[in-house]
């Protein structure tokens, strides 16, 4: 027996309804369920518009108001049943309307379609996604800003290519990561504000010859103004693509830091030490203390990077307006917001609750020639060479304290003046770690009143 229960919902077109399989592709509300509220919120807002407007009269956009108000309470007391032949969200929530207010429901369509419905729901709920990321960084900042106003003279190894480079400070370190974030947080901003344009009233991609107010409906729902094509309002999923773009590099700058904080906290680094709260056990090495939620957050990124690859392909061989394939954009995007901002949570506690090990760092801090640059920097500045020149005399004095098998500092004043006889007692000055952090007092430096200087900064411009 055929099963012709959804085609009331498409019209007298069809004559038979689809079978199983047609039902188990066609339909979304498995997962766009999640768009309920921001569905309800829009044909409320089309409603009052509706009323407003003398399309639909006061009692019947009472009606609907006080319906759809009553399907969201279902819907959110667990107590609304969700049907896989009525589709999507939008025809679950205008059938059970009629089951409550009757024939009114049947107009409160009117001068809208699907299309534009389902861009302003998505537009709404990507909206909602953006200021929780917003909101996420910001606490993630905050904590960033906690441990690097802490440490802002601690002194730790700065590295390339993960080889001990220069001292740094630990407050340096933290602040490098505000930065990146804080460019994240731009971006989700740039994106919320460019797709700030409500598409509903659009209609099916056309428009429609009802009398609407755009500007009632954007102004309701808390847009900027209405999308100024029609069919551009309806296959626009620009949106959701910034949201993917700007989470993808959010996710990647998370992956980073983790790297960082699997690395440190190992026992060979030893230089944070995780909280149990974010750290895990071994079931068969009971020493084992192992960094699970950092090591999650980077894999986390190769999600949220699919899903940014996966709605591109779904978006480019697609011709104006709205096509079926555009049903698969959700999916990606709600598993990337899900992900993301599990990350940033996890992250925000990790950062929260570690404590830098400043004898470990400072320690690192003095090994590995860490202080080479500082010296070719003092024959340039105090004997004048050349800095090549300078850089040649550097290179061969670490060359000769690898042969003795200490660091710069422990060479002898006359074993540097063997390589250059300019060389005086007043080199080892610059040789301290804590010197050479202290002299880096360039804008956006090492130098601790560098480091308090940006966290001033940043908590100025984030409160």
């Amino acid at each position: 027996m055929t099963d012709t229960s959804s085609n009331k919902m498409w019209g007298g077109r069809f004559a038979a309804g689809p079978d199983a399989i047609m039902e188990a592709i066609n339909a979304s509300i498995g997962f766009d369920k999640r768009m309920a509220a921001q569905d309800i919120a829009g044909s409320r807002a089309h409603a009052a518009m509706l009323a407003a407007t003398g399309i639909l009269s006061d009692s019947d956009a009472e009606a609907i108001r006080e319906g759809l108000l009553t399907i969201l309470s279902e819907i959110e007391g667990g107590k609304f049943t969700f049907s896989a032949a009525l589709e999507d969200i939008h025809m679950n929530v205008e059938a059970r309307l009629k089951d409550l207010i009757g024939e009114p429901a049947g107009r409160l369509h009117t001068g809208r379609s699907r299309n534009d419905q389902v861009a302003t729901d998505f537009k709404l709920w990507v909206r909602d996604q953006l200021d929780a990321a917003d909101a996420g960084l910001n606490a993630l900042m905050q904590a960033l800003l906690g441990q690097a106003e802490a440490g802002a003279d601690w002194v730790m190894p700065g590295f390339t290519h993960l080889q001990t480079a220069q001292p740094v400070t630990w407050g340096h370190h933290m602040m490098a990561y505000v930065e990146m974030f804080g460019r994240d947080q731009s971006r989700f901003r740039d994106a919320r504000a460019r797709m700030n344009e409500s598409p509903l009233g659009a209609a099916a991609l056309a428009g429609t010859s009802f009398p609407i107010d755009r500007d009632m409906t954007a102004q309701a729902l808390g847009f900027d103004r209405p999308s100024a094509n029609s069919l551009d309002a309806v296959s626009d999923r620009d949106f959701a693509l910034e949201f993917l773009s700007a989470a993808s590099i959010c996710a990647m700058h998370l992956s980073r830091f983790a790297e960082e904080l699997v690395i440190w906290s190992s026992a060979q680094f030893r230089f944070v030490a995780l909280s149990d709260r974010f750290s895990t056990g071994s079931s068969i090495m009971p020493q084992k203390k192992n960094p699970d939620a950092a090591e999650l957050i980077r894999a986390k990124v190769g999600r949220i990077f699919g899903a940014n690859t996966a709605l591109m392909m779904v978006m480019k061989g697609l011709p104006l307006a709205y096509s079926k394939d555009m049903q698969e954009d959700k999916e990606q995007v709600f598993d990337a917001a899900d992900n993301l901002m599990l990350a940033l949570a996890a992250m925000e506690g990790m950062v929260r609750d570690m404590t830098a090990q400043r004898d470990n760092l400072a320690a690192a801090a003095g090994s590995g020639f860490s202080t080479a640059t500082d010296l070719a920097d003092w024959l340039v500045r105090v004997l004048g060479l050349p800095f090549r020149d300078a850089h040649h005399v550097t290179g061969t004095l670490v060359g000769l304290a690898e042969k003795q098998g200490c660091d710069l500092p422990d060479l002898t004043l006359a074993q540097m003046q063997g390589v250059h006889d300019g060389i005086t007692n007043d080199v080892f000055d610059v040789l301290g770690v804590q010197n050479s952090v202290n002299s880096r007092m360039s804008y956006g430096g090492t130098a601790p009143a560098q480091v308090r200087a940006q966290v001033a900064r940043w908590k100025d411009k984030l409160a």
